[in-house]
């Protein structure tokens, strides 16, 4: 429905006016666009296999050949939207222009205007390296090209950095997470999974972007004109009806949830049958980390995004890479996904007060391609910190060399019960003391009919199913299929700042289930609030090539892939960490039977067991920073 895009657009101009200041109306930024820059709307850039993908270029009126800010995207940047000029799109452009940059976007194949048929990331990567030879090519290009985005803008980024095309100088991802294939212990596989339990935010956003079998096109022959002049009538973005996600995700099986909405017939079908090694994964647009990587990158990433810890992974891979891995820097802000501007003198991110997470993206952004891209040495990036992270609790920017930063040190903390640990009403305790030899094991039935919900996280794209962010969640600790474990009010403050690793020992009389974990400051007065979770399908303990499935009476070791945060637990505050099996509709849910989980429509209950004693101590190490 129109009202759908319109609303996100009045976000979006919220955050852009964030940037840029009080902004004009768009007919008068217009006016001053066509005064000073060359705009070229709907040029059909020509790929090697003969698809065109539809690109407007504005750029600087001047005879000096200038360098180019490229932005490529899955989503509409038609310059008329509703019969209206597109402010948001006018206001990005104009920034660059003024600064001395021509600003390129461009759909990927299959998407609104450009030919083709669409896949995530919009593979071929050769589309990403013809792109970049035919603007180079052209008599107003210097030859230097910085890319550009957030989200899925920003998330074909990587694959095509492997390819080391010579234009192609540097790059600015923001928000990313997608392009993340397998990078060390994470297979996300574009943050499909998580522990290989399916991540449900693709569902719902597949529903609004990925193509049906029909949609509208204009004929090969139509005339840049033509186009220019239509595109002011069709922006041929589809207008979806309304779904409640909420009760679309509870659907089973899972495969029909998008059909069950009466959603378009698309790529879903496909994607929700890979496991998460599938060799499918390894032939799109995803980067993995045995691919190469030579572009200097300034990465932007933050404490509730959906995928933070593969992003931070990916940063310290890329770190490593003998060619640019100096050319590499970071910033952590405490929002939620692409929300960087959003950041006001009291930052609010899901009903937690994080403080002046304020920072100037902008100076920091064209700083970077001022020195890539136009060879200006007093933005040399040397001057600046390597990563820039914010510590929530204690409400701060802080600089570090490293991620995690070198003065932290991994502590475990292990879990200790007399095995009633259920709901916040246990008696769970987090001690860095070892359990001793006959701790009883803490035990809960998770029933994937009444999973334990997902309150707050960090998440996007759902839909409206979850509102991301920092939550009290005192009231989901109630459940006694939850076991809350809790360090005694801490005598001084703690700043935990890196990855978060656990190890859990585990059994079940199910053939499969999940185990999640989550991590909480708990304050003075009893609020609760979340940091990251996370979760791991027991059938991948032993890795994402295989499929081992669980005995009854057995105990099984768990790692969990890690959790990240910046954190000060102050004085008082209470360290706290939840675990159970469910954390729905952030994680799809297990239905416990061992079968392909996402064709089925019947659940098994499954009474599962944690157990923490000398010979089996589940713990979670946290990265405390040394002051």
């Amino acid at each position: 429905m129109r009202k759908n895009r319109n609303t996100a657009l009045a976000i979006l101009a919220i955050l852009f006016t964030a940037a840029f200041g009080q902004a004009q109306d768009a007919e008068a930024i217009w006016a001053e666009m066509q005064d000073i820059a060359i705009v070229e709307q709907k040029v059909m850039m020509p790929m090697r296999d003969g698809i065109r993908l539809c690109t407007d270029i504005y750029r600087p009126k001047t005879d000096e050949p200038v360098p180019v800010i490229f932005s490529r995207t899955p989503y509409n940047f038609n310059l008329w939207v509703d019969g209206k000029l597109n402010k948001r799109q006018l206001q990005r452009a104009m920034e660059a222009v003024k600064r001395g940059y021509a600003y390129v976007v461009q759909n990927e194949r299959g998407r609104y205007f450009s030919e083709g048929e669409w896949d995530i990331l919009g593979v071929p990567l050769t589309d990403g390296a013809d792109a970049f030879s035919w603007m180079a090519s052209q008599s107003w290009c210097n030859g230097k090209i910085g890319t550009f985005g957030c989200s899925s803008t920003a998330e074909w980024q990587m694959a095509v950095a492997a390819l080391d095309h010579p234009a192609h100088a540097a790059m600015v991802p923001q928000g990313y997470g997608a392009g993340v294939g397998r990078v060390g212990d994470y297979y996300e596989q574009g943050n499909w999974y998580r522990g290989g339990a399916q991540q449900m935010l693709f569902t719902s956003w597949l529903y609004w972007v990925q193509n049906g079998r029909v949609r509208p096109m204009f004929p090969k022959d139509a005339t840049q004109e033509e186009l220019i002049r239509m595109s002011r009538f069709f922006d041929l973005v589809p207008d979806a009806p309304d779904v409640d996600w909420k009760t679309a995700f509870a659907h089973l099986p899972v495969e029909d949830i998008i059909e069950n909405v009466e959603g378009p017939v698309g790529i879903y079908k496909d994607m929700i049958r890979r496991k998460p090694n599938d060799p499918a994964w390894y032939e799109g647009g995803l980067y993995h980390d045995d691919m190469p990587f030579g572009v200097p990158s300034f990465w932007f990433t933050s404490w509730y995004d959906v995928s933070i810890s593969p992003n931070l992974a990916l940063f310290n891979h890329v770190r490593k890479d003998e060619k640019v891995g100096d050319d590499q820097y970071l910033v952590i802000a405490p929002v939620l996904h692409c929300a960087y501007t959003r950041a006001t003198e009291n930052t609010i991110v899901g009903e937690r007060s994080v403080g002046d997470a304020r920072l100037h993206y902008d100076d920091l952004i064209y700083g970077w391609f001022d020195y890539w891209l136009k060879g200006d040495e007093t933005k040399d990036p040397a001057q600046m910190p390597r990563v820039r992270y914010y510590t929530m609790g204690s409400n701060e920017w802080q600089t570090a060399d490293t991620w995690p930063p070198a003065s932290a040190e991994m502590t475990a903390y292990y879990l200790h019960s007399g095995g009633k640990a259920n709901s916040l009403f246990g008696d769970g305790q987090l001690s860095t003391e070892k359990p001793g030899k006959n701790n009883a094991p803490d035990a809960f039935t998770y029933d994937p009919l009444n999973p334990v919900p997902s309150v707050g996280g960090n998440v996007c794209c759902t839909g409206g199913a979850i509102d991301g962010g920092s939550f009290d969640q005192q009231e989901l600790e109630a459940r006694n299929d939850i076991l809350v474990y809790t360090t005694p009010p801490l005598q001084e403050g703690v700043e935990v700042s890196g990855f978060i690793e656990t190890t859990l020992y585990v059994a079940s009389d199910a053939k499969d289930t999940d185990f999640t974990i989550k991590l909480v400051d708990v304050y003075p007065d009893g609020r609760a609030y979340n940091l990251d979770e996370t979760i791991q399908r027991a059938r991948y303990r032993e890795g994402y090539d295989k499929e081992v499935f669980m005995e009854e009476g057995e105990v099984y070791k768990l790692e969990l892939t890690p959790m990240s945060t910046s954190n000060y637990f102050e004085k008082g505050h209470r360290i706290r960490i939840e675990i159970s099996s469910s954390n729905f509709p952030r994680f799809e849910r297990n239905l416990n039977t061992g079968g392909d989980n996402y064709n089925e429509t019947e659940a098994v209950k499954a009474r599962n067991q944690v157990y923490h004693n000398a010979q089996y101590p589940s713990q979670v190490r946290l990265p405390i920073v040394k002051k």
